[in-house]
């Protein structure tokens, strides 16, 4: 569809989604009061709405900010954090509208209905394994529901069943890499072909041992909880940023200090207004994911949605040391050009006498020489100015986790 076309049905399905927040049980339309759906004459009105948060949803727990709690059919719960969960209640429509984008994400991974799916993360509150079992089976492919861990069963699963397509949490192929090697899997003897990752922040470098090790192309998927779960957009075979589908989603970048909207090409936090949701509909969310929209030019795929950068992280994952700003990514960006570090690698902060300290636990593989390692400080001290402490330790020694893996470990907040 043509952007033309996109837009004019963004701006229906804006109306649309503000007319049924207003009249509706959510008790977030009291933040519409003084703004009718007749009001909005262009997307640009979009920016004279309020932002919505994270906060505000959590304290409308349970169901208070849900539209009308009678139509829901199920429930799914952000991932990750402490205190009271964020609920996204999803009516018959939303579950239908969900399968629809995660087919979309399959497609634009080249999947299609003669692939056999290996669902890897949980079936749960956690929403990954339900979207991904929704998309599967909207695309008619063979389902494998595996669920989280059990990564032995996982590769002989892959192998006896001739999976082809593996989705999880885009840490975990770096387990199923580690354990092939010590059990002689050869991951070339399966019809393994291609890896649909999400839930963190993960690097190209990353991507590109995925790749290489286990003969798949990784594909980029994007969504959360409160937005509708996995599926609002992917990286499609150009690998030249990430599609929103933007017939369900409008996205917009502003500045995380002053938020105000921030021209294509500028780095900052992505906003979300949902256009097709009925149980949680959001205008202007905000999602704390920093990124930028880099085109909004057909790609080379064919497909005319918007595409924005690969997530770097969120506002609260910066970390501030020594009076530097860097994210944990730009740091995995660096460690990974190494082939003798392994993939796990942990980030500890320290205040010792009253002076922030940095110490970077890496394993090695296959070695790690004097000379790499002087290179690889200098490459840290590039980004960051000031000088790391390399811990450097046997392979298998950082703590292998079924869930998402801990980076950071900040002793100046205890």
């Amino acid at each position: 569809m043509p952007q033309e076309e996109l837009q004019k049905l963004q701006l229906k399905r804006l109306r649309q989604t503000l007319f049924l927040i207003k009249n509706s049980n959510s008790a977030l339309k009291t933040k519409y009061t003084s703004i009718e759906p007749d009001d909005i004459k262009s997307l640009d009105d979009l920016k004279k709405l309020p932002f919505t948060t994270k906060e505000e949803l959590r304290n409308c727990y349970p169901l208070n900010h849900i539209t009308f709690p009678d139509k829901v059919v199920r429930i799914h719960t952000s991932s990750g954090t402490t205190g009271t969960p964020v609920i996204n209640a999803m009516t018959q429509a939303d579950v239908e509208s969900w399968a629809e984008i995660a087919a979309r994400c399959f497609f634009a991974a080249g999947a299609s209905g003669k692939d056999r799916v290996q669902i890897m993360p949980s079936f749960g509150l956690f929403n990954g394994g339900f979207g991904f079992h929704f998309g599967a089976q909207k695309i008619g492919a063979f389902i494998i529901p595996m669920g989280a861990g059990r990564t032995l069963l996982q590769l002989k699963f892959i192998k006896d069943f001739q999976t082809s397509v593996i989705c999880s949490i885009a840490s975990y192929p770096q387990r199923l890499i580690e354990v092939a090697n010590q059990n002689d899997f050869d991951f070339s003897q399966t019809g393994l072909r291609i890896a649909i990752l999400g839930a963190e922040t993960w690097s190209d470098e990353l991507r590109t041992r995925v790749e290489s090790q286990m003969g798949v192309s990784a594909f980029d998927i994007i969504g959360m909880t409160e937005t509708g779960g996995v599926g609002m957009g992917i990286d499609c075979e150009a690998k030249s940023g990430i599609h929103i589908w933007e017939d369900h989603y409008i996205a917009e970048i502003v500045n995380p200090n002053t938020l105000e909207p921030v021209d294509d090409g500028v780095e900052g936090e992505l906003v979300i207004t949902t256009l097709t949701r009925e149980g949680l509909p959001l205008i202007r969310y905000r999602t704390k994911d920093i990124t930028k929209i880099i085109t909004r030019d057909k790609c080379d795929c064919g497909r005319t949605h918007l595409r924005v950068s690969r997530l770097k992280g969120r506002t609260d994952d910066m970390l501030k040391v020594k009076g530097v700003n860097f994210y944990p990514s730009q740091i995995e960006q660096i460690l990974l050009q190494y082939k003798t570090i392994g993939p796990y690698y942990q980030i500890v902060l320290e205040n010792s006498k009253g002076k922030d300290e940095i110490t970077i636990i890496l394993e090695k593989i296959n070695g790690f020489s004097n000379e790499a390692r002087n290179r690889l400080e200098n490459a840290l001290y590039d980004l960051l100015g000031f000088h790391c402490i390399l811990q450097v330790v046997p392979e298998n020694t950082i703590q292998r986790t079924p869930g998402k893996m801990v980076r950071v470990i900040d002793k100046r907040k205890k």
